[in-house]
């Protein structure tokens, strides 16, 4: 009986670690991988061009690109004009995944900023201060270890100011400095406000930088006619047989921004 007992308890552990991986749950490892799934997104918090604020509709678009990390812009935290939600925490949980949230500054009674959603288990989060612009900015960075043997990788939200290039200088300049010490892959991933050949874009090229090439269209803003440029994946510290090339997916009604998207390879 005793043997039985056993491996009843062992038969039962099996389908519950199976049916918590199925829902999603942020407390399980994903599976390891040659691939991961990068997406980033611009929500204008969660208020889509038909001027309703519906984060079930964000979520949704976001289940359908299965990503395993997230990079999210316009954020609120508990603010009025979208329903006192905190908009990371509730899109976590509708996802089934860990969530990080970057406050840029205070705003309608709550905060307003970007966030990560993440897959696999946040080792660390780091908010780093950047200069000010027309509002003040940071960029958030989480590290995760997106497969069991391999190396630790950063992924961190960008958005910078979007009103004068100046600004946006200053800002790559201090998330440089914040980053310096890092030995570890690097993903940048967000609204840059920037164009490719903007000099924003350069000094982080400059850095070691390399900018993801788009495969299908390049204009991610505004959502239902894209005409510039200017979200993009960058990494440092990742070699490639092929470059990965990055997806704009046609969601044109959920925020003035498209998603991005990207499957990156990665070493087991």
């Amino acid at each position: 009986m005793n043997d039985r007992h056993h491996l009843f308890r062992f038969l039962i552990g099996l389908i519950l670690v199976a049916c918590a991986f199925l829902t999603g749950s942020p407390s399980l490892q994903a599976a390891e991988t040659a691939t991961i799934r990068l997406v980033s997104y611009n929500i204008r918090h969660g208020r889509g061009m038909d001027s309703k604020v519906d984060l079930k509709r964000i979520a949704t678009v976001l289940r359908r690109l299965k990503p395993d990390l997230v990079a999210l812009q316009e954020i609120d935290h508990t603010c009025t004009r979208s329903g006192k939600v905190n908009q990371a925490a509730a899109l976590g949980t509708l996802l089934g995944m860990h969530h990080r949230f970057g406050k840029f500054m205070d705003f309608q009674g709550g905060q307003y900023g970007l966030a990560i959603l993440s897959r696999f288990p946040v080792q660390k989060s780091v908010r780093h201060q950047l200069a000010p612009g027309a509002e003040p900015r940071c960029a958030l960075e989480v590290t995760v270890r997106p497969t069991a043997s391999g190396p630790l990788l950063s992924f961190v939200s960008i958005h910078n100011d979007w009103t004068r290039e100046p600004f946006r200088i200053a800002q790559v300049n201090d998330l440089l400095m914040g980053l310096a010490e890092r030995r570890h892959p690097i993903i940048l991933a967000g609204d840059f406000n920037a164009e490719p050949e903007a000099e924003s874009l350069a000094r982080l090229k400059a850095s070691g930088f390399a900018i993801l090439a788009k495969k299908n269209g390049t204009r991610t803003f505004p959502s239902r006619s894209p005409t510039i440029e200017i979200d993009y994946f960058m990494t440092r510290g990742i070699s490639f047989k092929t470059a990965p090339l990055t997806q704009v997916h046609d969601e044109r009604l959920a925020s003035d921004h498209r998603p991005i998207v990207m499957e990156l390879p990665l070493s087991r």
